[in-house]
């Protein structure tokens, strides 16, 4: 199984709301050969690091491509791209995070690009509960620890709340 974070915390130019720029990106994800399966529920986060951006909103979807981890990923970028994110530095705010978190379990090294499974997942509860949604049973590719210990792991600090749908 390969899933995507999708995430942002302002609206592109085109579209009213945040969520509806993230629908948008779904929408356009086949046209960069990616094709989207299950999308799990939304989630409303507060920024990682604790910053004075806006909230992000964000979901993890599975997906099937022919394209091999570093072309997913390029693609990803290239659609974050037609969306008018503009990469400031770490962390900013974002008109849409694309991120590839595990691709068939593939692990890779850590100067390999991309790394995989995604860095930073596992400390991220705005990655964590959405994929339990959607894969409850997933096991980390590196540690094989189970995604309800990797949860009851994360920080207390990270506020987290599902969206209406």
């Amino acid at each position: 199984m390969i899933f995507i974070g999708i995430g942002a915390n302002l609206p592109s130019v085109s579209h009213a709301t945040i969520r509806d720029t993230c629908l948008a990106a779904l929408a356009t994800m086949p046209a960069h050969g990616i094709i989207v399966g299950c999308v799990s529920p939304w989630y409303e986060s507060a920024p990682v690091p604790t910053s004075a951006q806006p909230w992000y909103v964000n979901a993890v979807v599975e997906v099937t491509t022919k394209h091999s981890p570093a072309d997913a990923l390029a693609a990803l970028h290239t659609l974050e791209h037609e969306f008018g994110r503009v990469r400031a530095g770490r962390n900013a705010a974002r008109t849409l995070d694309l991120d590839l978190l595990d691709y068939c379990g593939v692990v890779s090294e850590w100067d390999e690009i991309p790394i995989l499974p995604h860095p930073r997942m596992i400390q991220r509860a705005f990655v964590l509960l959405p994929l339990r949604d959607l894969c409850p049973g997933w096991r980390d590719p590196r540690s094989k620890r189970e995604i309800d210990e990797l949860i009851a792991a994360l920080p207390f600090d990270q506020e987290i709340r599902p969206m209406g749908q």
